[in-house]
């Protein structure tokens, strides 16, 4: 039987996230996060075809692209979930290839699907990915605590996961991805399937992340949430076909038709323009 649960979600324009997380240390607009030449191939078909790209430091860089397209194959190459056929995937300077044990201590990651353990209660999954990443004690304790009220867990601290509503499910799972404050963190269509006002919710969150300094790359479907990007890559076909600020995007799909396109309009344009321009139409 599942549970429900009701919550408001606060009438507030920021995060408790804040108060939380530490400044991460660096400089600003330094490289973080590069693809280069990044190609995966499986058999013959190459999903990820020499894609190039850089994130800087407090950025939050979203890729784009229909079902199919590689996005999701680029992403995973990016946190170290795939080896690439050739190319690089580099993070914080360090090729995910060769030193990704020490790289992954920088990184937090929230899958689509959520990385959760079902039969284990939202408490016991803080302590469980807190104590993977190395917290112990007085210190693991106080950050459980602190996640918990930020994200509106403790209510529900002794309920097994597999019972919680998605929307509670989100918010644990990102809960458990910060709980060693990543400089970087990886979002695999983190807002998938939840309601408008726990997705705005979820987008607090991520820019008090960005304030600290954490730079983050997402993966979305959401023309909405694209605009919150700073920075959006459009992969299509294995390629990158377009990057830029959306208003950058808007600009270069631009025509006579559309001269202020929405970025559901630059999407659809960037990559009918694309496959004019390489004979695919």
């Amino acid at each position: 039987m599942r549970l429900l649960i009701c919550w408001a979600v606060p009438e507030t324009s920021e995060s408790p996230l804040g108060a939380i997380l530490h400044t991460v240390e660096g400089t600003p607009g330094e490289t973080v996060i590069e693809a280069k030449e990044l190609t995966k191939k499986f058999g013959d078909f190459a999903a990820t075809d020499h894609v190039n790209f850089a994130v800087k430091r407090g950025e939050i860089f979203g890729l784009l692209g229909p079902n199919g397209a590689g996005k999701s194959t680029t992403f995973k190459m990016m946190c170290g979930l795939l080896v690439p056929t050739s190319g690089q995937a580099l993070v914080l300077g360090m090729d995910l290839k060769e030193s990704s044990g020490k790289a992954r201590q920088h990184l937090g990651y929230m899958a689509q699907k959520f990385s959760l353990y079902g039969n284990l209660t939202v408490e016991q999954n803080l302590r469980f990915f807190s104590g993977v990443y190395g917290l112990r004690g007085r210190a693991q304790n106080e950050k459980i605590s602190r996640m918990s009220e930020a994200f509106g867990l403790k209510s529900i601290a002794s309920h097994a996961t597999d019972e919680l509503p998605l929307g509670f499910k989100q918010r644990l799972a990102l809960a458990c991805s910060l709980m060693h404050e990543p400089d970087i963190l990886f979002l695999d269509e983190p807002t998938s399937g939840v309601d408008p006002l726990t997705r705005r919710e979820f987008w607090l969150h991520i820019n008090s992340m960005v304030e600290k300094g954490v730079t983050v790359m997402v993966t979305t479907h959401f023309m909405d949430e694209a605009e919150y990007c700073d920075r959006i890559g459009l992969v299509y076909r294995g390629k990158l076909i377009a990057s830029g600020t959306p208003d950058d995007l808007k600009a270069q799909s631009a025509n006579d038709e559309q001269p202020d396109p929405t970025m559901e309009q630059a999407f659809i344009q960037l990559i009918h323009d694309w496959d004019k321009e390489h004979g695919n139409e």
